[in-house]
């Protein structure tokens, strides 16, 4: 069938139907997009997140002579350690009151794998002073990793506290310093 001959009056009522039903689909969808206005925090509020993925120590011991010795030559470690992690213990406190303490068992079956800590505080906008400390060797008196940072939130902004050992420690994302 070609163009001359296909019967365009008599199709004509379904196209424009057809055309005003996607049309009203179109603006009631966009029309629902922007209701119910949503927030992800109340008025006023902005967001710490403590989110960060630490190991904690293995325990390792140094071999005897004897038990080198007994070991095939490409054998010889001169320490053993267990395939366990220790759990890491990790405390904020937020304008001197505790906001987060926990000791965090390391992840995977064996405990072999980093222990993950994930926290959102909603906090009212405004400056706060932030201390942390980490450790991850319960044979070691205190914390190995600690910091402090002056945080002003603003509404509606998300800062999040991360860690890195290879970096020094604790750092900030989404706050100027």
């Amino acid at each position: 069938m070609t163009g001359q001959n296909f019967p365009w009056r008599d199709r004509a009522p379904h196209l424009a139907l057809g055309g005003l039903l996607s049309l009203a689909l179109v603006l009631g969808v966009a029309a629902l997009s922007a209701r119910p206005a949503w927030r992800s925090l109340p008025e006023g509020t902005g967001l710490i997140r403590l989110s960060l993925t630490h190991s904690g120590v293995r325990a390792c011991r140094d071999r005897t002579p004897e038990e080198l010795a007994k070991l095939p030559r490409n054998m010889r470690d001169k320490q053993i350690c267990d395939r366990r992690r220790a759990p890491i213990r990790v405390e904020m406190d937020i304008n001197g009151e505790p906001a987060y303490a926990a000791d965090v068992k390391p992840s995977g079956l064996v405990g072999s794998g980093p222990s993950r800590i994930y926290d959102r505080i909603e906090l009212p906008a405004g400056s706060y002073h932030v201390d942390l400390r980490l450790a991850d060797d319960p044979a070691a008196q205190g914390f190995a990793y600690k910091a402090s940072y002056d945080i002003v939130l603003k509404p509606a902004e998300s800062v999040a506290i991360d860690f890195d050992a290879g970096s020094g420690g604790f750092y900030l994302h989404g706050q100027q310093r």
